[in-house]
């Protein structure tokens, strides 16, 4: 269901003046996703906080969450190809909207990501490593190729790690999982029934588990249980509608930054490692 389908299903059941938030909306989706909060406020005839209320009575975390999907969802692009392209768009276009929209979107991932939330999930997985316990990446389809990369990334540092895109050998290893573990979890849509209930497993065994998927998802939700780390990353990219391009750069972003804190905090022991790794790869080239 569109962000829009999911307002007019929901608009019989929203108060009066909610109701002329939603009817803004459903006039002009294009212009509501750019307006700034006083102005919509005052063609709905309500107050600002009604409009923040009306966002989150559709099932969204504000305004700022609710204009972002909604830009997702009124800038078509060409469906399933790439929301930020057109279908006549010349290869220098192409160039110039693709690399754009990716910037743009890193750009503001720069801006949202919780530093906090990076710092708890560093400490664990840094934990993890030094302990010489199991830190294993789950992903699917696309987010499955992410945790392939994000393995061999920790790999490098001397960490055991494995990394399961098949949904039955996720619940066989998170059942495996102890206190001390990691389960680093990678969802576009946080909405993936295996990975859902591979960290279900994960946390009930005593692992913490580090999900990296979409706020306000079923999957985020578990991230927000006691002990567990959610790393949010959110996107103007419609996961029904278009190939993941944006939200995949966004999670190898994410998988970087855990990779070098987690090797800063090894500190130099570490360096000499792969300083020895990187000498030895050198004798596999055919030429200097």
């Amino acid at each position: 269901m569109s962000i829009l389908d999911r307002v007019k299903a929901a608009l019989p059941a929203l108060p009066p003046a909610e109701q002329r938030v939603a009817k803004l909306l459903l006039a002009d989706a294009r212009s509501f996703a750019s307006l700034p909060v006083a102005e919509l406020a005052d063609r709905s005839h309500v107050s600002k906080p009604t409009v923040v209320r009306f966002c989150r009575s559709v099932g969204y975390d504000g305004l700022a969450d609710f204009k972002l999907k909604l830009a997702g969802s009124v800038n078509e692009g060409v469906p399933f190809v790439h929301r930020a392209v057109d279908e006549d768009d010349k290869p220098g276009d192409l160039i110039v909207k693709v690399v754009d929209n990716a910037v743009a979107a890193l750009l503001q991932y720069r801006n949202d990501a919780a530093s906090h939330a990076f710092e708890r999930a560093i400490t664990a997985l840094s934990a993890s490593a030094e302990q010489g316990k199991r830190i294993e990446f789950y992903g699917v389809g696309n987010s499955g190729i992410v945790a392939q990369d994000a393995q061999h990334k920790f790999f490098r540092l001397g960490v055991a790690t494995a990394a399961c895109s098949d949904g039955h050998v996720q619940l066989m290893s998170a059942t495996m999982l102890g206190p001390g573990d990691c389960a680093v979890i990678i969802s576009n849509s946080g909405r993936s029934r295996d990975l859902i209930d591979a960290a279900e497993i994960a946390r009930k065994k005593g692992a913490t588990t580090i999900i990296i998927t979409a706020s306000g998802s079923p999957l985020a939700t578990l991230g927000l249980s006691p002990g567990q780390v959610l790393l949010a990353v959110d996107h103007p990219e419609d996961f029904d509608r278009y190939s993941p391009m944006v939200s995949r750069l966004l999670h190898l972003i994410a998988i970087d930054i855990l990779t070098t804190g987690v090797a800063l905090r090894r500190g130099g022991e570490l360096r000499v490692t792969l300083q020895e790794i990187k000498r030895n790869l050198r004798s596999k080239r055919y030429a200097s």
